[in-house]
């Protein structure tokens, strides 16, 4: 059984992890696409900051506060056999969703003067002016956003995981287009526009699958008083709170930074950016696939075999994020010139975001267990711990941030450090807690002690494989023609090769049990494929 819902996690996340790849190239075109355009500027600065409030409905509700309410529950009901009940409550939520939304983005574009201090407090005159503006014509992307998040919370619910992750692909092309299309003729506002398309069409691609598995069950219903309702209600609020946590300390930061000089907001946007790459492909892509597996254990009071399923998805967490942070780091400024450097961004520019990347770097791995331990306490329906935790959090990350910035010359920097060590803190206490719950309802034996091995092994080849692709870049840096593109990827692609080759080494002889099941589970595919090769 164990093995069983080991692969069927595998499985899932190699899926979800493959769209939200191909999401996350996008997006680094994206940001691309915007500096290239528009540079490091005083504009650019007030775009991502007016960006700041629908990307993080965009990252709360499609990365899961409306499913993480509405997954344990609409799970439970099919685990019981009970669809047509699962939908009743659907389409009841739907229904108070859909109405919510509408109330909320009217409310959004009257009172966005008032909001507009919550993401850029340091912008006055035209600045302040084009803010209010940008924030108002894409507020309507909130509404197709959880429309999007609803949709993914029914098909991974069914253990449909392909179309909800394509789409933040689609979301990602319309912005691209947006830059590239419409920003010529528009300027910044074309990005505004194509924000709303993007989130549009990131419901539209779900919605077919969604609307032939519930057509028939669906209906016009206002049933506050369903168990089932109450239940979500109860969930919801504090999954929203707690899923949002990250995005409000990035808001926090930016913030912030729009006391700095002209382009820190571009900076740490970019920076961030990066540091979401291996949290959105693995992080996000394995709590997005053990998540419905957790909640299905959970209906089913299968309480050991869900810590084992938890630890196991952490320790693969670590298992990758720990070298990816410490790769990041010694490839910091090739990775930035690579992605960035071109047209209106210029060489100081990389050096600048590569500086605000140092400093994320720490919290990388933290950020990514997050993900994890979060479905964790909402399988549980436990949705108030990750609130409190989370708010301890964002009170740190904001006092470490005003402390670093009035007593350090770190500028961004000590924006980004306070990020990282109020993530830490974060997965720490999370952890811990997590622990003693799980204490109380199964014997998770050695779980602690082989997460902790994964660490302490990870971080041993980690930083030998760190000095290497470091070593690896700077000759390289000399040997190749890296004032161009060719040269630069090359660089870059050769020194992370190099590096992925040596952790793989280090990890086979370190005897890492993540390797050996990753290694095993390829095996056992090939030889199924094999067989029914020879069947046919």
């Amino acid at each position: 059984m164990e093995t069983e819902n080991r692969e069927q996690v595998a499985k899932a996340a190699s899926i979800v992890m493959l769209a939200i790849l191909v999401s996350r190239i996008l997006g680094f075109l994206r940001e691309r696409a915007v500096t290239e355009v528009f540079g490091r500027t005083a504009t650019t600065d007030v775009f991502f900051a007016a960006f700041a409030l629908p990307d993080l409905m965009y990252q709360l509700l499609v990365g899961g506060a409306l499913s993480s309410a509405f997954i344990p529950v609409f799970t439970q009901y099919l685990a019981r056999d009970e669809e047509k009940e699962a939908w009743y409550v659907a389409s009841v939520f739907l229904n108070i969703t859909v109405l919510a939304l509408l109330v909320v983005m009217v409310l959004g574009v009257i009172f966005t003067p008032s909001l507009a201090p919550l993401v850029g407090i340091g912008f006055s005159g035209e600045q302040r002016e084009l803010l209010v503006l940008l924030m108002r014509v894409t507020f309507p992307a909130v509404f197709f956003t959880a429309l999007s998040g609803l949709a993914m919370g029914v098909l991974n619910s069914y253990q449909r995981f392909t179309l909800p992750a394509l789409g933040p692909i689609v979301y990602n092309l319309g912005q691209i287009l947006g830059a590239y299309v419409l920003g010529p003729l528009m300027g910044i506002m074309g990005m505004a526009v194509g924000t709303i398309v993007g989130a549009m069409g990131s419901f539209s691609i779900q919605f077919p699958e969604v609307y032939r598995r519930g057509r028939r069950y669906y209906r016009p219903l206002l049933d506050l008083k369903h168990p089932g309702i109450r239940r979500m209600g109860q969930l919801m609020l504090p999954a929203i709170i707690g899923l949002s946590i990250a995005q409000i300390n990035v808001i926090v930061s930016q913030n912030l930074a729009s006391t700095l000089e002209t382009g820190s907001i571009v900076a740490l946007r970019l920076a961030n950016r990066l540091i979401n790459f291996p949290l959105g492909i693995f992080a996000m892509g394995i709590s997005t696939a053990i998540f419905p597996t957790l909640s299905r254990l959970i209906a089913k009071k299968e309480w050991e075999e869900f810590s084992r399923t938890l630890f196991f998805g952490l320790r693969v967490v670590f298992f990758i994020t720990i070298p990816s942070a410490i790769g990041m780091a010694s490839l910091r400024v090739p990775i930035v010139r690579l992605l960035f450097e071109s047209g209106e961004f210029t060489a100081l520019d990389t050096q600048a975001t590569a500086y605000a990347l140092l400093f994320y770097v720490p919290g990388l791995f933290a950020q990514a267990a997050i993900q994890v331990t979060t479905r964790g306490y909402y399988s549980l329906q436990d949705t108030k711990t990750p609130v409190k935790i989370g708010f301890l959090t964002v009170v740190t990350n904001f006092l470490l941030s005003v402390a670093l910035l009035r007593w350090t010359s770190l500028g961004s920097g000590g924006l980004a450090l306070a990020f990282s060590l109020s993530s830490i803190l974060n997965v720490v206490i999370a952890l811990v807690i997590l622990g003693r719950k799980l204490q109380n309802l199964s014997q998770i034996g050695s779980a602690y002690s082989r997460l902790g091995a994964t660490v302490l092994k990870s971080t041993m080849a980690s930083l030998l494989m760190g000095g290497t692709v470091y070593l690896a870049a700077s000759f390289l840096e000399t040997a190749l023609p890296v004032s161009r593109k060719l040269g630069q990827l090359l660089q870059v692609f050769g020194a992370i090769g190099m590096g992925m080759l040596l952790y793989l080494v280090l990890s086979l002889l370190f005897r890492m049990e993540e390797t050996t099941f990753i290694w095993n589970l390829i095996k056992n595919r090939i030889a199924k494929k094999q067989a029914r090769d020879v069947v046919e």
